[in-house]
């Protein structure tokens, strides 16, 4: 029995396909282990958002690669994911020892390419980039253990050309699963125990664009909350990844109408500089973040919001970054994926270069980072004396004690036996840190 390590770099879409590629290759006798000791394939699945995401992944292939020709590391190694559909073959120019390359459109045939790459006595690397017109047959979903809390796959790609993105060359043209196939999924993780559902995209709340209708003036993604909220035993919904123009009123209604549907919510706006938004391509203004922001809140009192900030764009100002760090203050973000600009190839910004000093970028993000830390420790000291409702997900990584989180996304840590996980339970919260809360149930 082969012994298979899957390390995930990345977003939630790229650890959702791990667990469906650690599923197929189960269902084919392969063993997958959590530890990296002993195996004897390593499979990097990596994001190729950032430069430095792709850096150290091939950083780590390499140290693989290097161990195996010294007799110690894996017999294979490959790298899939984003970065295999962005680079493709051109990864053997940095990595000729490389055994297997698989794009995001094409990880079902992993256990094929094993298969072959194993039965060869000279194996030569496997390139397989191709592209897929259709998203109806999702991977499958973990097999191990039962999932209090699972993500399940809607939506891939994206048309939007944002000048900093990569997605649309590593995911491709926006697809949507159909209903039916999506429902059918949630159901079978309901009767398996699943509580919470994280509906995944890289542009989710536009799902079935292009090749669904609206009816009734109710968008495609709204009808398809309505009814995943209708699946018994499913508690909590989600949704990510988001974008700006997907937040249409009915579904800042849905958060008032569906109980199911957490308090929490993405709304990514990149830059508070209007200038700067339309250098990104992004089809709003800062504005429309406001009104969307309170809009929420009015939908769901109590309603948390993360977002997505990217500093130094070229030709980013002082006066630029100061118009986003006022809005990143005003709206009072808990939650945020702040980054320096990175410049990828291919993008359509790539041409611009990359002409805010690297020392601005450092401070600007810092100040962000600031800001993002006193709101969230400000807020979660806020909850402390409360009781809050927990779905208990298992243990606390720390050991010892039990984990959950509430509907806004704030990480509870609790005592209390393993009977817990999976349920909802109330929580006095009795003291809080930067990024938890510490509580006992109520």
């Amino acid at each position: 029995m082969h012994r298979v390590h899957i390390r995930t770099y990345g977003c939630q879409m790229n650890e959702r396909d791990s667990e469906g590629v650690a599923a197929l290759l189960r269902a084919k006798g392969y063993q997958v282990q959590a530890e990296e000791a002993g195996a004897d394939i390593v499979l990097i699945n990596t994001c190729s958002i950032r430069g430095l995401a792709e850096e150290k992944a091939i950083g780590k292939a390499d140290h693989l690669l290097r161990d195996r020709r010294a007799g110690k590391g894996p017999r294979l190694v490959g790298i899939l994911g984003c970065m295999a559909q962005n680079r493709g073959a051109d990864l053997l120019e940095r990595l000729p020892d490389l055994d297997l390359v698989v794009g995001t459109q094409r990880l079902r045939h992993i256990p094929d390419h094993l298969g072959r790459l194993l039965g060869e006595p000279a194996p030569a690397a496997r390139v397989d980039v191709a592209e897929e017109a259709g998203f109806e047959d999702a991977l499958p979903g973990r097999d191990e253990a039962r999932q209090v809390a699972a993500f399940v796959s809607i939506q891939q790609g994206c048309d939007m050309r944002c000048a900093y993105c990569v997605v649309p060359r590593t995911r491709g043209r926006e697809r949507s699963r159909s209903p039916e196939s999506i429902l059918a999924e949630v159901r079978a993780l309901a009767a398996a125990g699943t509580r919470e559902v994280t509906l995944l995209g890289q542009i989710v709340n536009q799902y079935g664009r292009g090749s669904q209708r609206a009816e009734g003036g109710v968008s495609p993604f709204v009808a398809l909350l309505r009814r995943v909220a209708e699946v018994p035993g499913i508690a909590r919904i989600r949704y990510t990844a988001c974008h700006p123009i997907g937040y249409r009123p009915d579904l800042v209604a849905a958060h008032a109408e569906l109980p199911q549907l957490c308090g929490h919510v993405h709304l990514p706006f990149q830059s508070g500089s209007d200038r700067i938004l339309r250098a990104m391509n992004r089809p709003y203004l800062a504005e429309r973040i406001r009104r969307l922001a309170t809009a929420l809140r009015e939908a769901r009192p109590g309603m948390t919001l993360s977002t997505d900030v990217i500093v130094g764009f070229p030709g980013e100002t002082e006066e630029d970054f100061a118009r986003t760090e006022a809005l990143f203050r005003e709206l009072g973000f808990e939650h945020g994926f702040l980054f320096k600009y990175s410049p990828r190839p291919g993008t359509p910004g790539f041409a611009l270069g990359d002409n805010v000093p690297a020392a601005e970028k450092e401070a600007r993000l810092a100040r962000l980072q600031e800001i993002l830390a006193l709101r969230s420790s400000t807020e979660n000291l806020r909850q402390v004396g409360t009781t809050q409702r927990v779905l208990v997900e298992g243990p606390d990584r720390r050991g010892g004690r039990l984990m959950g989180r509430t509907e806004n996304e704030r990480r509870v840590v609790l005592d209390g036996p393993a009977s817990l996980i999976g349920e909802l339970v109330d929580v006095r919260i009795t003291g809080a840190g930067q990024t938890y809360l510490d509580g006992a149930r109520a």
